[in-house]
């Protein structure tokens, strides 16, 4: 079992000059951050014992035969570029919710490469991370998106990002004290508009206007610039990157028609009239989150007037997409085999007094409960340990005092060789003798003793 962690990210000026079409004739640069709110994406080996060989849980649940079978468009794409064969499960949580301005796609597919690769052993660099979703996003899927956000979720951080035309990008850290980054926060105010929309469909109209919109661009790329001077400037107050913000959200409303809409303008004016110095709708636009500055002295009044609105504070994440868990044989993992084993020798029925153990000669999975006792004059437990005895299992002492004399119920699934032991709970088991289920010809030893 892998569980990856992908950041969601606020971009804050430069958005529109991300897209391929201008990177390649003017170049681009964006500044923003990732935020404390996350996408996690938990993948483990689907067991083969049922009649799909994937499921895929998110807003839907997904349960397929074949990957070319799967709706979701960033695990259709991922699955069929990485070729994975083998039955997978994917499920997939969120802090906030998709189709929101937060960058939360690119989040899912940075998250969703991550966790694949690591689940085959390889971690890839937050570059590669970047360039692979970038890939995958624009070619294979075909989405109208831009490239800011899959470089957010793979590194975190306060950045300025750069687009050069050769291609690629630079991540160049914003260095902000301690106290200045707190300030910068603590000005910005984030509300959910409660609309949500696929930001392709808003970008296409946006790219087709390109060529028209020259003037407004080439003014929000300048804004980065100004932006970064003023946040590097401790003498500057922060709530003036409202003021740029008002000025790049008029700009950017007039890239296309449905960046904007009556219930967006709505909320917008409520909050300057409240006191915000300038705000602006996050990601390409439609719906979604606005990002709002204020002053320390009218922030109270500001959310009073959006109080309708859900409002989420958060801060800045510095670590990008990472592994939080990494169990690649699954947390107690078991082993599914249809090959035959090994042969049983004679030490793989040796066990001594202090250990029941069972023999499983048959060469497919079995499985086995074994209730043994601890002897209670064990005065220092020791941890609790499953060791594996050929193709049997067998149990020692644990250190829960509530247990002391209790049975402890032990699950052995494996081959003959005995791959691997799982202990599950304490039951109650009539102590004068063991419970042992096995098939026919297995041989069983009792409680203290040998066969």
């Amino acid at each position: 079992m892998i569980i990856s962690r992908t950041p969601f990210r606020v971009s804050l000026f430069g958005g529109g000059t991300d897209y391929p079409d201008w990177i390649r004739e003017h170049g681009g640069a964006v500044l923003g951050m990732a935020i404390n709110k996350y996408c996690y994406l938990t993948v483990r080996s689907l067991p083969p014992f049922f009649e799909h060989k994937h499921r895929i849980v998110y807003s839907k649940i997904e349960q397929v035969r074949e990957t070319s079978e799967i709706v979701h468009p960033a695990v259709r794409a991922v699955f069929s570029e990485l070729a994975v064969d083998d039955g997978l499960e994917v499920h997939h949580d969120a802090d906030l919710p998709a189709r929101s301005g937060l960058g939360s796609s690119s989040s899912f597919t940075v998250g969703l490469l991550n966790t694949l690769h690591a689940l085959r052993g390889r971690m890839m660099s937050k570059a590669e991370l970047c360039n692979e979703a970038i890939r995958i996003e624009q070619e294979v899927i075909g989405e109208s998106v831009g490239c800011q956000d899959q470089v957010w979720a793979a590194y975190g951080g306060l950045n300025r990002i750069e687009f050069p035309r050769e291609g690629g990008f630079t991540v160049r850290p914003v260095v902000l004290g301690n106290h200045r980054r707190r300030e910068l926060v603590a000005s910005l105010i984030l509300v959910f508009s409660g609309l949500s929309r696929f930001a392709s469909d808003v970008a296409e109209e946006k790219i087709s206007n390109i060529a028209r919109n020259e003037r407004q661009l080439f003014t929000m790329r300048r804004m980065v610039d100004q932006a970064m001077d003023l946040l590097l400037d401790e003498n500057e107050p922060v709530h003036r990157l409202g003021e740029m913000l008002n000025e790049s959200w008029m700009l950017k409303r007039s890239l296309a028609s449905c960046v904007s809409n009556s219930r967006i303008d709505d909320i917008y004016e409520a909050a300057i009239a409240a006191g915000a110095s300038g705000g602006k709708l996050l990601g390409a636009g439609g719906g979604g989150f606005l990002a709002f500055v204020t002053r320390p002295e009218r922030r109270a009044a500001v959310c009073e007037a959006l109080r309708g609105l859900i409002q989420v504070t958060f801060e800045i994440d510095n670590e990008g997409s990472r592994i939080m868990i990494y169990e690649p044989n699954g947390i107690g993992a078991v082993h599914y085999s249809n090959q035959p084993a090994a042969p049983r020798s004679s030490t793989n029925l040796q066990a001594d007094a202090r250990w029941s153990s069972i023999a499983a000669p048959e060469p497919y999975v079995r499985s086995a409960l074994v209730a043994a006792h601890r002897p209670r004059h064990h005065r220092h437990p020791r941890p609790h340990r499953v060791a594996r005895l050929g193709a049997g299992v067998r149990r020692g002492e644990e250190d829960d005092p509530q247990s002391r004399g209790a049975p402890v119920l032990v699950v052995a699934v494996g081959d003959l060789a005995g791959r691997q032991t799982v202990r599950l709970r304490h039951r109650p088991i009539p102590r004068r003798r063991a419970e042992v289920r096995t098939g026919p010809g297995d041989r069983a030893v009792g409680q203290g003793g040998r066969r």
